[in-house]
């Protein structure tokens, strides 16, 4: 069986952990545990819990060993309303979920073992989708990972694949507007990573203009023009050329490094001082890539 898109990642994230000190193990880890609240969810960057967090931070948490009460998580996820959530916070939710299982079950257990038990809404259902579009490269690669993480199929692969088209630029990569003539980051990541779940990652012209987008520093902006290299954009890209075994133009190391923080976190861009467990996690995601 092959690896889905999120056991490729776990792997990739555990890599990135083998590359931290013990001293720098110990700084991300007392990062994480700031980011907690009292109920063993995870804050967002205005400090308020969140699902979204919550799922960067259990995942982080079960990554790098931090323990967390088993029985807090549960009460959490018994407190959201899934009916209501957009199809972000849904996937986030039910990705919790699965962590729950995963730290029930204990280190023994398979990584990100799917759970077929549970049943997803359709993609037409969600009144709230990325760009408004379910076709979108990004929202498609939502529901695409969150089918195989709950060991569901998708039925039509040839359909998706056609659907795609409409959003493929003509100098290459892809957009979330079909029609556009600007390709962007987050959707050529997201195309390339539906793409090669459903016809195994073959290399093809799109991987090499990913290559293409990376920046002499080492790091991806969001979208050609863009005023800096960004972790997230970063991270993704380099994770998504892992995929298909192709290797970054530069190096991306002192890239990384730059964005590593004194608090244990890592920043969105040099020009920020915070962090937050979503871009600890790209940190640790980009290091795991190297």
């Amino acid at each position: 069986m092959k690896d889905t898109l999120s056991i490729k990642l776990f792997k990739t994230l555990q890599k990135g952990k083998k590359k931290l000190s013990e001293e720098a193990l110990h700084r991300m880890v007392d990062f994480v545990n700031s980011q907690r609240t009292d109920a063993d969810s995870f804050m967002n960057k205005s400090g308020r819990e969140d699902v979204y967090y919550t799922l960067f931070g259990w995942m982080l948490s079960y990554v790098l060993g931090v323990r967390l009460d088993t029985k807090k998580m549960t009460a959490y996820l018994t407190r959201q309303d899934m009916g209501q959530m957009d199809l972000i916070h849904y996937a986030a939710c039910i990705r919790c979920r699965i962590m729950l299982s995963l730290m029930e079950g204990g280190i023994s257990r398979l990584l990100f073992t799917r759970i077929t038990s549970v049943e997803v809404k359709p993609l037409s259902e969600f009144k709230g989708v990325p760009h408004n579009d379910p076709q979108s490269p990004y929202s498609q690669y939502i529901w695409l990972s969150l089918l195989e993480d709950t060991g569901h199929s998708v039925k039509n692969k040839e359909a998706v694949l056609d659907s795609l088209s409409e959003y493929h630029v003509p100098g290459g990569g892809f957009a979330n507007v079909p029609g556009s003539e600007r390709a962007t980051t987050n959707a050529t990541v997201a195309a390339l990573a539906v793409k090669g779940a459903l016809v195994n990652y073959r290399k093809n012209e799109d991987t090499l203009y990913l290559q293409g987008l990376q920046e002499k520093t080492g790091g991806f902006s969001a979208a050609i023009g863009s005023p800096l290299p960004d972790l997230l954009s970063t991270a993704t890209s380099l994770f998504m050329l892992k995929c298909y075994e192709v290797k970054p133009t530069f190096s991306p190391s002192h890239f990384i490094e730059a964005h590593w923080l004194d608090t244990g976190g890592f920043s969105a861009t040099l020009l920020e001082e915070n962090s937050d467990v979503e871009y600890t996690f790209y940190g640790l995601l980009a290091l795991g890539t190297i």
